[in-house]
């Protein structure tokens, strides 16, 4: 599987697919989650994403579980330093029932936390999970940047931000020398839902032009998750979402499956592959339940279109 430099102030890199660890030890157990692990890893995948609050809202999750598995499967398998891994703060639920954001405090107390479930002395990448308003953002910035600063962390990024909030943060770290977000996680796939709609996904920001222009401007490296939206592609006539219910749904469906017909692969590796080709360059986050469902996306890790066929799904809008 290709790799790609994430940061190169660090060097660290990633590989063309990364591996979404939400569901492990809450609707995946230990043992399908270590052979989904497994098969990533035996495939040439590094790159692993998962958060501090996987999965709280699940019956019976507190949160941690994902990064506690993780943490079992690393302790098990060893390998750490050839991975590259991820967590996050800022979603998990707060005292006053809201999210917990980024104050200082809370970002030293679960990173600490996340290492130790991980049981290991570093994240490779460090994500503000979500935006927080209510926090000034020099007491944000400075304190992801003592995490660097110390080694804790090596390279840090932004999840669930506005284009202008990314600009905004990013310049005020450089004026500081502090280190600014490299990486950007935001919701992204082949089919956008319309235009000016509130995702019901409390916390999901979709990435929009302006963002990708950005990243792309500034040579940032995006990782993409809900990349295919709960299964959709899979299974053609299963109802989308009510936001995705448009007319350029209904288009960018039929380019979908013409350009899976006539290269011979199915429109979930085609849309991981337009994922990978495209400008900029996104990374996919791939969540999955089974090492098949896995073996499907890990084919489209070489796919290349052909221009002619990515122009054909560029121009369905």
């Amino acid at each position: 599987m290709q790799q790609r430099i994430l940061d190169e102030a660090t060097g660290t890199r990633v590989s063309a697919l990364c591996l979404g660890a939400m569901p492990f030890g809450t609707t995946v157990d230990e043992e399908t989650s270590f052979a989904i692990l497994d098969r990533f890893v035996e495939a040439g995948g590094t790159t692993i994403d998962t958060a501090n609050c996987y999965s709280f809202w699940v019956p019976g999750g507190e949160g941690g579980e994902s990064e506690r598995v993780l943490g079992h499967w690393l302790k098990d398998r060893g390998g750490r330093d050839r991975l590259t891994i991820a967590s996050k703060v800022g979603s998990g639920p707060g005292p006053d029932g809201g999210a917990e954001g980024l104050a200082p405090t809370v970002i030293r107390t679960q990173l600490e936390g996340s290492l130790s479930r991980l049981g290991t002395d570093h994240l490779d990448l460090y994500y503000a999970h979500r935006e927080d308003r209510v926090t000034p953002d020099e007491e944000t910035l400075s304190a992801f940047h003592e995490a660097v600063a110390d080694g804790r962390t090596r390279t840090l990024g932004a999840s669930n931000h506005a284009a202008w909030r990314l600009a905004e943060t990013r310049s005020l770290a450089e004026r500081h020398g502090w280190t600014p977000y490299a990486a950007v996680q935001q919701r992204y796939s082949y089919l956008r839902p319309r235009p000016n709609t509130t995702l019901p996904e409390g916390g999901h920001v979709h990435a929009g032009d302006e963002l990708l222009d950005y990243v792309h401007s500034h040579r940032l490296t995006m990782f993409a998750y809900t990349t295919l939206l709960w299964g959709a592609y899979s299974r053609p006539g299963q109802p989308l979402p009510e936001h995705y219910d448009h007319p350029g749904t209904e288009r960018r469906l039929r380019a979908l499956t013409k350009v899976s017909e006539e290269l011979g692969v199915t429109p979930i590796q085609v849309v991981l592959a337009w994922l990978i080709g495209g400008e900029p360059p996104v990374v996919p986050i791939i969540g999955v339940s089974s090492v098949a469902q896995l073996d499907e996306c890990l084919s489209a890790a070489d796919l290349e279109l052909p221009r002619e066929l990515r122009r054909t799904l560029d121009e369905a809008v």
